[in-house]
């Protein structure tokens, strides 16, 4: 990919990024009745699936210029974290598995772009990324907890284990097979 693709596909990659950490992630399901839809929330954002898309559409540099302004947007007073920005988020449980969308996002536009895209290499590149994002997210929860470094610490370390990476899983494999189908559909369509 030339260097203005991967520059467009990382702003791309930013904006999605910023608008899917305060989008609820969703899925409609047929009802009867007046309603001919009835919406039942995932428990997620579609932040991570903005993460993993720009990985299999951009490719690894995209993704992770992407990731990297994200985070320094986020911790230079711009609010679009999900509880707000600053460099003391730093000291948020959450903030680890924001540092892990630069490895996933890496990892994921590496192995999407290994292949030829079918959907199953694309959904394992997908996986692998969420398997970083939520490795890396566990490790510095882990590590904060040790060192008390954390502003919250009303949960035990294995609760906020289960509230950051093990509640948001369902939602998130939901999400990781939009994500399959929609960079699979797009990438037939831009032919690569």
């Amino acid at each position: 990919m030339a260097t203005s693709t991967e520059l467009l596909w990382a702003l791309i990659g930013l904006f999605l990024t910023i608008g899917g950490t305060f989008l609820e992630a969703a899925v409609a399901t047929p009802a009867w009745g007046p309603h001919s839809f009835q919406t039942h929330s995932l428990g997620v954002t579609y932040q991570v699936g903005a993460v993993l898309l720009v990985g299999c559409l951009g490719g690894k540099n995209a993704a992770v210029l992407s990731q990297i302004s994200y985070l320094l947007l986020g911790l230079t007073w711009f609010p679009i974290f999900a509880q707000g920005g600053g460099i003391g988020y730093v000291r948020e449980p959450s903030f680890g598995y924001l540092i892990g969308f630069v490895p996933g996002a890496w990892l994921c536009g590496y192995l999407a772009f290994k292949a030829l895209p079918r959907l199953e290499s694309l959904a394992v590149s997908c996986l692998c990324g969420l398997a970083t994002i939520h490795a890396i997210g566990m490790s510095y929860l882990t590590l904060m907890y040790s060192l008390g470094w954390l502003n919250r610490m009303d949960l035990s370390l294995p609760a906020a284990l289960a509230k950051y990476s093990l509640y948001p899983l369902p939602g998130q494999f939901a999400i990781v097979c939009a994500v399959t189908v929609i960079a699979f559909t797009l990438r037939q369509l831009l032919f690569y």
